[in-house]
């Protein structure tokens, strides 16, 4: 069996864990609803599970692990840098607001001149 084949075989088989929570979730119904979640939680878990048994499942999970590895690298703006920033972009958007709507009221009027006069 081809690694190809082996890791379509593995994925089918982890969409079949996920499909069976769901199935589970519906043909349940008048169980109680945390146990319904219950079951569409152990689904996509056990889906997670077999999906890792492929090669692009661990090559994932790696990439998952460099990921975020990264993020604890970035420098993340201090809480009052943040709400600078913030403030910033609000007073920006008002500006522009202001700006666009006098630009459309000024062309408003202009058209409206220019259509009584003809």
């Amino acid at each position: 069996m081809s690694e190809t084949t082996k890791n379509w075989a593995i994925f089918l088989a982890a969409g079949v864990c996920v499909a069976a929570g769901v199935y589970g979730f519906y043909h349940f119904a008048e169980s109680a609803m945390a146990l319904r979640m219950l079951m569409v939680l152990a689904g996509l878990l056990a889906g997670a599970g077999v999906a890792y048994a492929s090669a692009p499942g661990k090559d994932f999970l790696q990439f998952a692990r460099e990921s975020v590895d990264e993020g604890k690298k970035v420098a993340w703006p201090t809480r009052k840098e943040t709400v600078q920033m913030t403030l910033i972009v609000f007073a920006f958007a008002v500006i522009m607001a202001i700006f666009l709507f006098a630009v459309d009221t000024s062309i408003g009027y202009i058209i409206q001149w220019l259509t009584k006069r003809g």
